[in-house]
């Protein structure tokens, strides 16, 4: 199901803690293997679990509790907005509202070239910069006004891949 080099990585993760508690690896192998495939599909969840000697409904608890792992396929740029009740004062729910017209899709939807995801989160602890989002997990971005989301789907476009790598990446 992975590649020797994912293999190679998972291994390395594993290393890391006493062999009676490899488990504690699982977060570091799904992000492995998210990674290698753009999401986390059942079927990795299961060679998750049955590599590191856990039942796969333990995977899967850990997928569906944290926002970073991709239980479906997703663009090239997944972008979150905060919606909690502090951003939403500021102006969160309607930075999503902005930039899901923008991109001509509704909340967790992928746009057809498969380029931008976009999708509400969870606090990501930055309230007093609101409205906040984060880029592929990864980058936080504060202050999010209209002409930043604007400016942000620019520059994120110009840098996107051939629609054939966003495709296959899916």
């Amino acid at each position: 199901m992975f590649s020797e080099a994912t293999l190679a990585r998972f291994a390395r993760e594993v290393a890391k803690y006493p062999a009676e508690q490899k488990q504690s690896a699982v977060m570091a192998c799904l992000s492995i293997a998210q990674q290698e495939q753009g999401w986390v599909s059942p079927e990795a969840e299961k060679a998750i679990a049955d590599y590191l000697g856990m039942a796969p409904i333990a995977v899967r608890e850990v997928t569906t509790f944290y926002n970073m792992y991709n239980q479906r396929p997703v663009g090239q740029f997944k972008l979150n907005v905060c919606t909690n009740l502090p951003c939403q004062l500021r102006d969160g729910q309607k930075a999503l509202e902005k930039l899901c017209k923008e991109l001509g899709i509704e909340d967790g939807g992928t746009t057809p070239d498969g380029v931008f995801t976009v999708q509400k989160c969870e606090c990501l602890g930055a309230c007093a910069d609101a409205p906040v989002m984060l880029v592929n997990d990864r980058q936080m971005l504060s202050y999010m006004s209209d002409d930043r989301l604007k400016e942000l789907v620019k520059v994120l476009r110009a840098s996107a891949k051939p629609a054939a790598a966003a495709a296959k990446k899916n």
